[in-house]
């Protein structure tokens, strides 16, 4: 089934050639006819399905150009996932030449220069609750005439401060506007939410909290005081083309990335802490591939999408599957291969045995032995590939 069949528009779907995109994901091809016609839904499938496309698409398709006024809101949790959202909406309006307009509205930069840029009448904003909710207030977005209101990352947004804005928003917009609610995993809390906010909401879900069968998982063990002195041993052995190595908390992706530049290894670290021009470098430097390594902290990282990730490492490992699984989640995507190296400590081995079970995969243990990372036992031909994301072994 092609974007045609789905009733996209044929502008659109040239425009997705431009991209190599000629057939829709399972979760495009669930959630596009519902959201075409305009009822309130909760879209969830796992990291890296298209889920952006799935409701950016249906936006597109309903948005009238010649209406001078806002129809579409998306809301977000991060400044880089609005960004990412904008600049991909951007590219889809230029290259199906429908004239939709777009514009990016987030903390931390001139709300005045907002104000100005909202004189020419966007029909789809993307931004934080925050700042959407700010101009709102103002009386400089009207927000009664959007048509749908589509929450990303829903099951990290219908919570605290976040869920106040965005009610305050929803209350803003008209009764019979389309609200939708996407996220990669279905939580309890937030589905209950969603229901209060919209009760007849439709259920899209394809392959949510699945693993991506072409990752190879692996772990090496180390203590805890070791791990950025066997981080620096690992990048050297492995020589990952694009990796992101993930921490707990702000502080440890600086001190990380302080040690590893002391052993001649470039990266760029992305977390909460740091001012979004800062983030915005570092995310650009790894996009483009001047620097292959991405140090990021969970809550930095939410919503990232960069494509060819060829390895995730994980210094600090999350206590629950559903975390291990939307880390690794970031590489082999679109039939891709990828590869995850856990850091653990004796005391962290357990966890071995919780993804396994969990996520039904199987994990390699590694060892860091004369340069190489090899296989555990140690046997002939057991050193894993430089650069091979997927871990072939050598011939």
């Amino acid at each position: 089934m092609g974007f045609a069949e789905l009733g996209i528009l044929p502008v659109l779907g040239n425009a997705l050639a431009q991209d190599g995109i000629t057939e829709p994901t399972p979760i495009q091809v669930e959630a596009i006819p519902v959201l075409l016609e305009g009822k309130d839904a909760t879209v969830s499938s796992e990291t890296g399905t298209g889920k952006t496309l799935a409701y950016l698409l249906p936006l597109f398709c309903r948005i009238d150009p010649a209406v001078r006024s806002l129809q579409m809101i998306v809301i977000v949790p991060t400044h880089e996932l609005a960004m990412q959202i904008h600049r991909e909406a951007t590219q889809l309006a230029q290259r199906s030449g429908l004239g939709v307009r777009t514009q990016a509205l987030i903390g931390g930069v001139s709300v005045k220069r907002q104000i100005q840029k909202l004189k020419e009448k966007p029909h789809l904003v993307v931004g934080s609750a925050g700042r959407i909710g700010e101009l709102i207030g103002m009386g400089k977005l009207k927000a009664h005439t959007a048509q749908t209101i589509v929450i990303d990352e829903a099951d990290r947004m219908l919570f605290g401060d976040s869920l106040a804005a965005v009610r305050r928003i929803v209350k803003a917009t008209l009764r019979e506007r389309q609200l939708v609610f996407v996220s990669a995993t279905e939580q309890p809390e937030s589905t209950r939410v969603a229901e209060s906010l919209a009760p007849d909401l439709v259920r899209v879900h394809t392959g949510c909290n699945r693993v991506v069968p072409t990752i190879e998982h692996c772990y090496l063990i180390c203590e805890e005081r070791d791990k950025p002195t066997a981080l620096a041993s690992l990048i050297h052995a492995v020589q990952p083309e694009r990796a992101i190595v993930f921490v707990h908390r702000n502080e440890d992706a600086e001190t990380i990335a302080a040690k590893l530049a002391y052993r001649g290894i470039a990266t760029a670290d992305l977390h909460s802490s740091r001012d979004k021009m800062a983030r915005k470098r570092a995310l650009d430097d790894f996009r483009a591939g001047r620097t292959p390594i991405l140090i990021a902290s969970d809550v930095a990282a939410r919503g990232l999408d960069v494509e060819a990730v060829t390895h995730i490492i994980n210094v600090d490992t999350p206590s629950q599957s559903k975390a291990y699984l939307h880390r690794t989640g970031r590489t082999a995507r679109a039939g891709a291969s990828g590869c995850a190296i856990s850091l653990l400590t004796d005391q962290e081995k357990r966890l071995v045995k919780r993804y396994e079970t969990d996520l039904n995969i199987s994990m390699i243990r590694v060892e860091l032995r004369g340069g190489e990372l090899l296989r555990t036992p140690v046997r002939p031909g057991n050193v894993l590939q430089k650069n091979a994301p997927r871990g072939e072994e050598r011939n």
